[in-house]
């Protein structure tokens, strides 16, 4: 078992880390902060968008099972890489689409993935590339949100279709009883 971490920024966490938490081989996915400019910041703070954080996921996973690469082919199908801070109707830097990459293999994977995926969207991707920066676990309110609220809101309209649709695009990649 070969273990590497990704930090992926993708619209909402919540979005994001449903979606991998059905994948096979992603042994953990944590909603966090990350790119901005204050220490320790608050939901709160995250949402005015004047921190300069974007809602990310870090995920573990295992390289023997699901590669880099794959992780991020998962990345560009659920969120739309196109659009400049915002995902849907949520807005703001806090939105941005951004891959922090923690290595150099995983810096030339992403541009590689990037390159291949602009044939795939109509429009340039604006997805940020940058290396790492110091990473902040959100409130734990946060963490596991849509396995704990499906029904809300949010949840229902939102979250659950990317999760269908990486349901039906990744068959082959699901956790088993997924």
């Amino acid at each position: 078992m070969v273990m590497q971490t990704a930090i992926l920024g993708g619209g909402c966490f919540w979005c994001t880390e449903a979606v991998y938490q059905q994948i096979k081989g992603v042994a953990s996915v944590e909603s966090g902060y990350t790119g901005g400019k204050i220490p320790n910041p608050t939901y709160e703070q995250i949402c005015t968008g004047k921190t300069g954080h974007a809602e990310v996921v870090k995920l573990d996973f295992d390289t023997d099972i699901i590669s880099y690469r794959e992780i991020l082919e998962i990345f560009f199908t659920v969120h739309d890489p196109t659009t400049l801070n915002r995902q849907g109707n949520d807005s703001g830097t806090q939105y941005r689409s951004v891959i922090y990459y923690l290595s150099p293999e995983q810096q030339q994977t992403a541009q590689q993935v990037i390159a291949s995926m602009a044939s795939v969207w109509d429009a340039p991707i604006v997805t940020e590339l940058s290396p790492p920066e110091t990473y902040y676990k959100a409130e734990a309110y946060h963490q596991n949100y849509f396995n704990q609220h499906p029904l809300q809101g949010y949840c229902a309209f939102v979250v659950a279709p990317k999760v269908a649709k990486v349901r039906s695009t990744f068959a082959g990649k699901l956790s088993k009883g997924k």
